[in-house]
């Protein structure tokens, strides 16, 4: 270990902190807002990363027709949901919403590839295919369960990741795939080497974090999430629907891990199953800080990145052990701070 050492070592684990900062805040919201522990966010880096690379590649993802498909059956979930109260207005919303909107990114994602769009229009494209998914998981997944309890929602949410890992398997295969990099540039500073990749991962978490700031401040849909983050009860009474803030908690959540996955892939090759593995490391800044802080989860983020990065380094068989360890006493600690409580009921 040396001064260069030490350098390189700490730019890795900030690079890597800044990704887990982007999924540990994702999953704070998701938990915060509609009480499900977001096990799938680790598919939205992976149906992120590897749709962006599939596309790069002149290829027409599955998960475009995915998106389809859950807005078919979250269009009938819908239909359903609003019956007893049906007017024109909500059934041409669903039919926008669920049916036109995939249609739409469904016929983009066969179009384009041939035209042989930039990077700028597959980065765009694999959110917005991300996106539908996630809007349309919450509404058949999770909606249907927003009063149940946190067990029943970690159990749904377990359910929906060995799923969703099953149809990356499907359209992605067991090869890993590789995306190209956002940019080219370099800057060297002293020792260390920036690659326009790794400045990009930086820019881009702090804009999303400004955004997310901004977002929850000073609009009316961040404030109505920011609401039923602290009573669901409460802000339903007062006239915010609880089911949209739960579906724009997971747009928001779905976007922020297909970012967290296009600015991986470019780094490392991914596999169908690497995401679960990376959201991990987000839950557990996101244990750190809570679950309802957002800049402690960033400032966890960090830590966790460093801790990653000197563990590869002094220990590499047992870098991910050591990561995980780092729960524990947070768990300890908090289960002896706080008091039993009996589970709020809406």
């Amino acid at each position: 270990m040396n001064t260069t050492i030490l350098l390189f070592l700490l730019q890795d684990g900030i690079t890597n902190g800044a990704i887990y900062a982007l999924l540990g805040l994702a999953l704070v919201l998701v938990f915060a807002v509609t009480r499900v522990i977001l096990i799938p966010q680790g598919e939205f880096i992976t149906f992120g990363a590897l749709t962006y690379a599939t596309l790069s590649a002149g290829g027409i993802p599955g998960t475009a027709g995915l998106a389809m498909v859950m807005g078919l059956v979250a269009f009938g979930f819908e239909l359903f949901g609003i019956r007893k109260s049906l007017s024109a207005g909500k059934v041409i919303r669903a039919v926008l919403i669920y049916l036109v909107f995939p249609a739409v990114v469904l016929g983009l994602t066969m179009a384009l590839p041939a035209t042989k769009p930039g990077v700028a229009v597959n980065i765009a494209l694999s959110l917005l295919i991300v996106a539908a998914i996630g809007l349309f998981l919450y509404r058949i997944a999770f909606q249907p369960l927003a009063h149940t309890s946190v067990l029943v929602l970690l159990i749904a949410s377990v359910g929906v990741h060995l799923a969703l890992q099953g149809f990356g398997l499907v359209f992605f295969g067991a090869e890993g795939l590789r995306g190209p990099p956002l940019s080219d540039a370099a800057v060297t500073l002293g020792p260390l080497r920036f690659t326009g990749q790794s400045l990009a991962v930086y820019a881009i978490t702090i804009v999303v974090m400004i955004g997310l700031w901004l977002f929850f401040g000073y609009t009316r849909y961040g404030k109505a999430l920011r609401a039923t983050a602290v009573n669901r009860l409460g802000a339903r009474l007062v006239g915010i629907r609880t089911s949209l803030s739960g579906q724009l908690a997971f747009l928001l959540a779905s976007v922020i891990g297909a970012i967290s996955g296009i600015l991986i892939v470019p780094i490392t090759t991914l596999y169908y199953d690497t995401g679960f593995l990376i959201g991990l490391k987000g839950f557990v800044a996101a244990i750190i800080g809570g679950l309802i802080s957002y800049p402690l989860t960033a400032v966890a983020a960090i830590v966790v990145g460093v801790v990653e990065a000197f563990s590869s380094f002094y220990a590499s068989n047992y870098k991910e052990v050591i990561v995980f360890t780092l729960i524990l006493p947070v768990l300890v600690l908090r289960s002896l701070a706080a008091p039993a409580v009996e589970e709020e009921k809406d």
